[in-house]
């Protein structure tokens, strides 16, 4: 199973908005049949078997195995991907960082996330055909920041420490090597109420 799959055409959003085909992804999470499925969630096993064909032709869904059971074959499945992540697409026109103006607003840092999200996704289905892994990096911390002053401090050693990483190890010429795109966003999270 791959970890994330890209959604990139309106029409598989639109196959995977409905609210049971959710439900059954869910419950795929062990493979199953649409008997045991039908069971799990409560609906005719009828219509959990027409909802899982639906999903497996659309890729959503993958055979495991046949059983025979009663006289009949009973098909197991399970989902294909643990996650599913729209594409910046899916929703024309889509939002390209280029084209935002401001680069410190939340919309510019959505468009590099969004463009993150598909270019990784694209990179894991390509990197899946050929058996193998997308070199990436990535890490998630929170800071807290007493001031605006301290945060302008943090962003500005921030950036220089990152512009004279990349000055020290990009090699435009080299032919074996492989371009990275590095992005580093921050953003104000909403405060948890600390347990007592």
């Amino acid at each position: 199973m791959a970890a994330v799959r890209l959604v990139h055409s309106p029409r598989e959003a639109a196959l995977l908005a409905a609210p049971l085909r959710q439900r059954l992804l869910e419950a795929l999470e062990e493979p199953g049949s649409a008997t045991t499925l039908a069971r799990k969630l409560g609906i005719a096993r009828q219509l959990a078997a027409y909802h899982v064909r639906q999903l497996e032709q659309h890729g959503y869904v993958e055979l495991v195995r046949e059983e025979q059971r009663r006289g009949c074959t009973e098909r197991i499945v399970r989902r294909t991907a643990q996650y599913l992540v729209a594409s910046p697409h899916v929703l024309a026109p889509g939002i390209d960082p280029r084209n935002v103006e401001d680069k410190f607003s939340s919309g510019y840092l959505i468009a590099l996330a969004s463009r993150m999200a598909q270019e990784v996704g694209e990179a894991q289905a390509a990197a899946e055909k050929s058996g193998k892994r997308v070199p990436t990096l990535s890490t998630d911390f929170e800071i807290r920041l007493r001031s605006a002053a301290e945060r302008e401090a943090f962003a500005e050693e921030l950036l220089a420490t990152l512009a004279r990483l990349a000055a020290m190890y990009h090699d435009e010429t080299h032919p074996e090597g492989r371009t990275y795109r590095v992005v580093v966003g921050a953003h104000p999270i909403r405060s948890r109420r600390r347990k007592s």
